[in-house]
C-alpha cells in the first residue's frame, strides 16, 4: 500500500512541477534564459519582448495552468461542466453577465499591438500544454478532465472576472431599492453616503512619498491592493527583460505583461477606484417576443440562448434577453431589470500594459493609461528623478441629473448615460506640495467636481490613519513601509468605544456586565490585536448599530444593510447626535453593548475579559480542489489562524478579504525594493514553493525584491526550435 501510494504521488503530484534546470527548446526568436530565485519567482532574460511575453506565458502554466483554467472556466461558465451541478448558480452568474460573448467581441476590436500581445502569450501557454500534455497538474486528474488550448480570448476573460469582482455595485443598488421600499427616504440615504466629508483626495489602497520624506532623497511607493484570499495566490511574481524592457512585479495569471510593479525608471501600484459603473434599469419587455418600452416606443431585445453542460446530469438551456441597457439579469414573473456595464460596452477593451511596463516617465505613463479602459482604478507613481503623481482612470460613465443608486425607469430614456467622463479631466496630482500621495479607496472626486459621483467607496479611516502616519517623521526606509501596511489600528472603532464609555458615563447603569465591558474599553489604545477583548466588543457594537439604523430607516429590514461606507454613515449619525434616529442615543449605545455581550458570551465567555479578538476574527483559505483530499486535504490548506486587523485599519481583513500582495518601491535602489504575495509561486502542493511566502505574510515581514542582483537557484537554458 505505502509503496503504491508513493507512486501515484510520484506520477500524479512530482511529475507536474516544472523543468526549471537544464535546456529546453521552444518556438523563440533567438536563445533565451530563465533564471529562478530562492522563492521560484521566474526571471526571464530574452532577445525580443515578443519572446520574453511567449515565456512568460509559458512559466505561469508551468506553475499555475489549474488556477488559469478554472479562471476562465469561472468567467466563461463552464464550471459546472467540470465540477457538476452544484457550479450551476456560478455558471449562470456568468452567462447572465455574457462574459464569453464579451471576451469574444473584445478581442475582435482589439488594437494590432495589443492583440499581438495576447496572442504570442497565448502561444507561450499553449506551448506549455504540449510539453506536459502527459503530467498535468494533480486537479486535472482529481477531476478527470482534459483541458482545452489557450485562446488569446482567454486572457480577457480573466480580465473580465477580475473587473467583475472589482464593479459590484448593481447590489449596492438592490440593497438600497429594498430599503427605500417601505422605508424613510431620508434616513435610507443617510446610511448611503458618497463621501464621508474627510477624505483626503485622492483614492484606493497605495501611497507614494517624495524624497523630502526619505533617508535616501528619492521617493518610495508602496501598495497593498485589497482582495478576496485565495490559494493559490490572486498574483504571480514575474521579471521580464528584453532589449526595450525590463520590468518586474506581480502578473494575474492568465494575463501578460507586469500589472503592479517597476521598471529601469518608474514604479508604480494599483488598487480599485469604486467609481459606479454599472446602472440597473427596469424594463418594460413582454416576455415572450421580447419587445420592450423606450421613449414612447417599442423595440426588440436581442435573444441569446446558450447550453451550460453539467457534469452528470443533462445540459442546461440558458436563454436571455439583451435590450439596449444590456441584459436582463433579474426576472422575476413580470420585472425585468438589466444591466449596463461599463465592460459590456462596445469598443471598451484595450490592453495597455506592455505600454506602461515600458513607460519611462510620467508622459509615456499618463499616456499608457489613457487606453486604459477599466475597471475604474488609482494609480500611484514615482520615478527616478524623484516625480511622484496620481492619476484616476477608467470608463467612468457620466450621468446628468441622477445618480444611478438605486433600479432606474429604463422606458423612459431619462436615464441614460452621456458619455464618460474625459481621461483629461478625471483627479490627477503631480509632485503635489506636501510631498505625499495617500490613497485607500476614499473617495477622490472633490464636493465640487464638475460631474456628477457616484461609488463604493470606503470611509476615510486607513488614508487619514496612513497620511498621519507619514507625516509623523522623515527619513523613511522601505522597510519602515511595512510597519505603515500591517497598521491595525481603528480610528472607527476607537470612536465608537469613546461613544461607548460616555453614553455609560452619562447614564451610570447598574449592570454589572456593563461595567466589566466598560472597563475593557477604557484600557484599550484601538489597535485591532488578537488576543484582546476590546477589538471584539466593538465589532459586534458595530453589527449591532448597523442592524438598529437600518430597522429604524426601513423597518423590519436591518440585517440586509451593508454597505462599505455604513461605519462612516453611523459615525456621522452617532457624532451628529442621532436625533433624527433615537430619542435617546445614550441608551442605544448601550442596549447595543448589551446585545454584543449576550453574543459574545454565547460563543466565548460570559466574562467579557477573556474574549479573544482572534478567535472572533479569523481566516481559512482552502484549496478548493486538493484541499478537500480525504484525510490529507487539510496540510494544503491555511487556517483557521487568527488575524489582526479590521475593515477600518490600513490592515485591512475581514473573513474573506485582506492585502493580496505587499510591494514597496525603492527609487533610489532597486535592489532594497520588498514584495511579498500571499502564499507563494506556484500552485503545486508538493512544490516547496506552494506555501513558502506565508509566514512572511501573516507577520508582516517580506521579502527583497531581486532585480539587478538575482540569487539564482535555477538555470533554464531555452535555445530555438530547429
Amino acid at each position: 500500500m505505502a509503496v503504491a501510494l508513493a507512486l501515484a504521488t510520484y506520477w500524479f503530484a512530482w511529475r507536474p512541477l516544472p523543468q526549471t534546470s537544464g535546456t529546453l527548446r521552444a518556438p523563440i526568436s533567438a536563445p533565451a534564459k530563465i533564471v529562478r530565485d530562492e522563492r521560484g519567482i521566474p526571471h526571464i532574460d530574452a532577445a525580443s519582448s515578443s519572446d520574453a511575453i511567449f515565456l512568460q506565458g509559458f512559466v505561469t502554466a508551468q506553475d499555475r495552468f489549474w488556477q488559469m483554467d478554472a479562471l476562465r472556466r469561472l468567467a466563461s461558465g463552464s464550471l459546472a461542466e467540470i465540477i457538476g451541478p452544484s457550479a450551476l448558480p456560478m455558471d449562470l452568474a456568468a452567462h447572465r453577465l455574457r462574459l464569453a460573448r464579451l471576451a469574444a467581441a473584445h478581442y475582435r476590436l482589439l488594437p494590432p499591438a495589443d492583440r499581438a500581445a495576447l496572442d504570442t502569450y497565448a502561444r507561450g501557454v499553449n506551448f506549455y500544454l504540449t510539453e506536459y500534455r502527459n503530467r498535468l497538474p494533480l486537479e486535472f486528474h482529481l477531476l478527470k478532465y482534459q483541458p482545452q488550448p489557450w485562446q488569446p480570448q482567454d486572457s480577457i476573460l480573466c480580465a473580465l472576472q477580475m473587473y467583475r469582482t472589482l464593479t459590484n455595485s448593481w447590489r449596492d443598488d438592490l440593497r438600497k431599492q429594498n430599503l427605500l421600499q417601505g422605508g424613510n427616504p431620508a434616513l435610507v440615504n443617510q446610511l448611503f453616503p458618497v463621501r464621508a466629508g474627510n477624505e483626503i483626495a485622492p483614492g484606493s489602497n497605495a501611497w507614494t512619498i517624495s524624497g523630502h520624506h526619505t533617508a535616501s532623497g528619492k521617493p518610495i511607493l508602496a501598495n497593498d491592493p485589497h482582495l478576496d484570499y485565495t490559494l493559490p495566490a490572486t498574483w504571480y511574481q514575474v521579471h521580464l527583460r528584453a532589449p526595450d524592457l525590463d520590468v518586474t512585479g506581480v502578473s494575474l495569471p492568465g494575463i501578460p505583461c507586469v500589472i503592479i510593479g517597476h521598471n529601469r525608471n518608474i514604479a508604480w501600484g494599483v488598487t480599485n477606484l469604486g467609481y459606479d459603473t454599472e446602472d440597473l434599469y427596469l424594463e418594460r419587455l413582454d416576455a415572450k417576443s421580447g419587445r420592450y418600452q423606450f421613449e414612447n416606443h417599442l423595440e426588440q431585445a436581442a435573444l441569446e440562448r446558450d447550453k451550460i453542460n453539467v457534469r452528470g446530469a443533462k445540459p442546461v438551456e440558458f436563454d436571455q434577453w439583451v435590450t439596449r441597457h444590456g441584459p436582463v439579469i433579474i426576472q422575476d414573473r413580470n420585472v425585468f431589470i438589466s444591466l449596463r456595464w461599463t465592460a459590456a460596452e462596445t469598443g471598451s477593451f484595450q490592453f495597455p500594459f506592455l505600454d506602461i511596463d515600458r513607460a519611462a516617465n510620467w508622459n509615456d505613463f499618463t499616456a499608457a493609461l489613457a487606453r486604459f479602459p477599466g475597471p475604474g482604478q488609482n494609480f500611484v507613481y514615482a520615478d527616478i528623478h524623484g516625480n511622484i503623481g496620481y492619476h484616476a482612470t477608467g470608463r467612468l460613465p457620466i450621468r446628468a441629473d441622477f445618480n444611478g443608486d438605486q433600479v432606474l425607469d429604463g422606458a423612459s430614456g431619462k436615464f441614460e448615460w452621456f458619455g464618460f467622463i474625459p481621461f483629461d479631466q478625471l483627479p490627477t496630482y503631480y509632485n503635489p506640495s506636501g510631498g505625499i500621495i495617500v490613497t485607500a479607496n476614499q473617495n477622490p472626486f472633490p464636493a465640487s467636481y464638475s460631474f456628477r459621483v457616484n461609488g463604493a467607496f470606503a470611509p476615510p479611516y486607513r488614508s487619514n490613519q496612513i497620511r498621519n502616519l507619514l507625516s509623523a517623521h522623515d527619513g523613511w526606509k522601505p522597510a519602515g513601509m511595512l510597519n505603515v501596511e500591517t497598521d491595525v489600528y481603528s480610528p472607527f472603532c476607537a470612536f465608537l468605544a469613546r461613544q461607548l464609555i460616555a453614553a455609560y458615563d452619562h447614564i451610570h447603569p447598574s449592570d454589572p456586565s456593563l461595567a466589566a465591558a466598560i472597563a475593557v474599553l477604557r484600557r484599550w489604545n484601538g489597535q485591532m490585536e488578537i488576543g484582546q477583548s476590546a477589538p471584539m466588543l466593538t465589532s459586534l457594537v458595530y453589527l449591532r448599530l448597523r442592524t438598529v439604523l437600518g430597522d429604524k430607516a426601513s423597518p423590519g429590514k436591518g440585517r440586509t444593510y451593508q454597505y462599505q461606507m455604513a461605519p462612516a454613515a453611523i459615525q456621522n449619525i452617532l457624532a451628529s447626535g442621532a436625533k433624527d434616529w433615537t430619542s435617546n442615543k445614550d441608551q442605544m449605545l448601550l442596549d447595543a453593548l448589551s446585545n454584543a455581550i449576550q453574543e459574545g458570551s454565547k460563543t466565548q465567555s460570559p466574562n467579557v475579559h477573556r474574549w479573544d479578538y482572534g478567535q472572533f476574527h479569523s481566516l481559512q483559505i482552502d484549496n478548493p480542489v486538493d484541499g478537500k483530499i480525504p484525510i490529507i486535504g487539510r496540510y494544503f490548506n491555511i487556517g483557521p489562524v487568527p488575524m489582526s486587523g479590521s475593515s477600518t485599519s490600513v490592515k485591512q481583513v475581514n473573513g474573506q478579504l485582506g492585502p493580496s500582495m505587499r510591494f514597496i518601491a525603492d527609487l533610489s535602489n532597486w535592489d532594497n525594493s520588498l514584495n511579498n504575495i500571499t502564499t507563494g509561486e506556484s500552485g503545486h502542493i508538493l512544490s516547496s514553493h506552494y506555501k513558502d511566502q506565508w509566514n512572511a505574510y501573516y507577520y508582516g515581514t517580506s521579502f527583497p525584491m531581486e532585480y539587478n542582483h538575482i540569487d539564482v537557484t535555477n538555470s533554464l537554458s531555452v535555445l530555438p526550435s530547429r
